[in-house]
């Protein structure tokens, strides 16, 4: 039995368990947010925390025992012995994938919950915090990533995972609506508000309507939410810069036959760091020299070769990375990465990464139309619109609002934090007596 005012003492906490980044936000009885910062092994702090597990097998003692660290430390374990050691990221993309049950992590099957709690129990760690002494309100996506995702099985995994890590009742909401109670903090009026964000595997968008002095302070109209964000925009970068550098559009020849394509799975692997870092398998590294041997473009194939061998893969992404933030501030930027024999130094401009992006900026354009549809409104209905997540930075996806919305209703601000704090301020006042 719960001891009386028990429950008052408990730390109010919001949680965005994100694709990329997870961010605790605590708010205070005053009303206060103050986001938890993250302590790493090299010392490092921050207020977001990469969403990376890896797992290793130790031996303590007389037997072996499971080993985990998350965030910039999992990097660096990882990348220590990338043969001995299992990566875990875009844990969420797989919450509402019926498909995906459990996993094999040496001798041992896991769950997708118990890698989850095994990762939040560290997050929470990290933070200085105990899941038991907190109350927490968690977000959730509008739209829960993958084909045929199952938005009530994600839900129900989502819970089943914070309680697997020791939080005794989470409450789940819709992260746009984080968002939006943080953006409500700015409003002295009812409004009607269109939240927009943007994280690293989904976007989602909201109808909401505020009413600060209310009983009913939120009513929600309408939502939708899309399986592009952050990382898809990555992708299109090293699509077009970077894998045709690598030997992407090059052929061989097979016992001097007809000119074949060079096997395009090892660019697809491209899209991700670690998935990389998997290709570093005898196989698969002797199957790449075969093929550069009859190549059109040999040097450009050994280039591969080489960025696989040597674990570039996370320099490489930190590359892309800078580009797309630069071309958020200029009109251009140059593409830099150099690895022994390889040298990129591509000029890209914001019109270039626009057209290859388009396909994308579409599929938003439609999620934004569909919430304004679901909520039966029109542009002239919204009185503000509120931007959050790194993504809202890219003056493309600024400009999808502006057009419909007009720039002077499009507001930001405190991207990467934004949905934690709302969060919090949720938890904060559900408990208000």
């Amino acid at each position: 039995m719960t001891a009386p005012g028990h429950n008052q003492t408990k730390i109010r906490v919001g949680i965005d368990f994100g694709t990329t980044n997870s961010v605790v936000v605590i708010a205070d009885e005053n009303g206060n947010t103050h986001p938890a910062r993250f302590v790493f092994t090299d010392h490092a702090t921050s207020e977001t925390c990469r969403t990376l597990l890896c797992l290793w097998m130790d031996q303590d003692g007389r037997r072996r025992v499971m080993k985990d660290a998350i965030g910039l430390d999992a990097i660096e374990a990882y990348l220590d012995d990338p043969a001995e050691s299992r990566l875990i990221m875009s844990m969420k993309t797989y919450l509402a994938q019926g498909s995906f049950r459990e996993t094999r992590v040496f001798s041992n099957t896991m769950t997708l919950e118990a890698l989850i709690a095994r990762f939040l129990t560290s997050l929470m760690d990290k933070a200085g915090l105990t899941p038991s002494d907190v109350s927490a309100t968690i977000g959730r996506p509008v739209r829960f990533a993958g084909e045929l995702a199952d938005d009530s099985l994600g839900v129900a995994r989502l819970r089943e995972s914070f309680l697997e890590a020791g939080f005794p009742e989470p409450n789940i909401v819709l992260e746009p609506e984080g968002a939006g109670w943080r953006f409500m903090q700015r409003l002295d009026r009812p409004a009607t508000v269109l939240v927009g964000d943007f994280g690293g595997g989904t976007s989602d968008f909201s109808v909401m309507r505020f009413n600060p002095q209310g009983s009913q302070r939120v009513t929600t109209l309408g939502h939708s939410g899309v399986g592009i964000a952050g990382d898809q925009f990555d992708y299109r970068i090293i699509s077009h810069a970077v894998a045709p550098a690598l030997g992407r559009d090059a052929t061989y020849r097979v016992m001097g036959g007809q000119p074949l394509p060079v096997p395009a799975e090892w660019f697809a692997s491209l899209g991700r760091w670690h998935r990389l870092s998997l290709m570093r398998t005898p196989q698969t590294l002797r199957d790449i020299a075969d093929v550069a041997k009859t190549s059109s473009e040999p040097e450009k194939l050994r280039s591969l070769l080489r960025l696989i061998e040597d674990q570039e893969g996370q320099n490489l992404y930190r590359a892309v990375g800078q580009a797309k933030s630069d071309l958020s501030r200029q009109e251009s930027t140059v593409l830099r990465f150099i690895h022994r024999d390889l040298k990129i130094e591509e000029t890209i401009t914001r019109a270039d990464f626009e057209s290859w992006i388009g396909p994308d900026l579409a599929r938003l354009d439609d999620a934004i139309e569909d919430a304004m549809v679901q909520a039966g409104l029109g542009p002239n209905d919204i009185d503000r619109v509120f931007l959050t997540g790194g993504t809202s930075f890219v003056p493309a996806v600024r400009d999808l609002f502006d057009r419909r919305f007009g720039a002077e209703r499009v507001d930001g601000g405190s991207e990467f934090v934004s949905v934690a704090e709302g969060l919090a301020l949720i938890e904060r006042e559900r408990h208000q007596t």
